[in-house]
């Protein structure tokens, strides 16, 4: 079973599996990984969702004000282990729910072209690919996704 906690940056676990995300992404993004890392600082988030499966940390996902409409999802992992469960698109429905709570319309993102995984479940929640927007317009290997919310 699969359970949910709201939480922020300064939970432990969330610590813990935005470590495991660094260690994977910096493989995965080679040489451009120090250039992503500048924009995925996890101090002050105020909107973490950890996601526990028998009572281990099984994943977690986080939104930032992007703008006054708008959320900007963050740090979404699952380790490979935990992975076609279902948990990803569990915490991102909560995200995008807490989202529409705060009283915001949409839901933006990155994620790179070397993580067709993460594509898939973007697409497969309902996100459309818009143009990079941001820290991201122009870079070759992010692709950007946005979403609007169901109030």
């Amino acid at each position: 079973m699969i359970n949910l906690i709201r939480t922020n940056s300064v939970n432990p676990d969330f610590i813990k599996l935005v470590k495991l995300l660094d260690e994977e992404l910096a493989i995965v993004d080679r040489e451009d990984h120090s250039f992503y890392s500048q924009f995925n600082k996890i101090d002050n988030i105020r909107y973490v969702v950890v996601a526990y499966e028998d009572k281990k940390p099984s994943g977690c996902g986080a939104i930032k004000e992007y703008d006054p409409d708008t959320m900007e999802v963050k740090r979404m992992f699952v380790p490979t282990e935990r992975r076609k469960k279902g948990i990803a698109s569990a915490i991102l429905n909560d995200l995008e729910n807490w989202a529409a709570e705060l009283s915001f319309t949409k839901c933006i993102l990155e994620t790179g072209k070397r993580q067709p995984e993460a594509i898939g479940l973007y697409k497969k929640n309902g996100y459309k690919q818009i143009t990079n927007y941001g820290q991201y317009a122009g870079v070759e290997n992010s692709v950007c996704f946005s979403k609007e919310l169901k109030l």
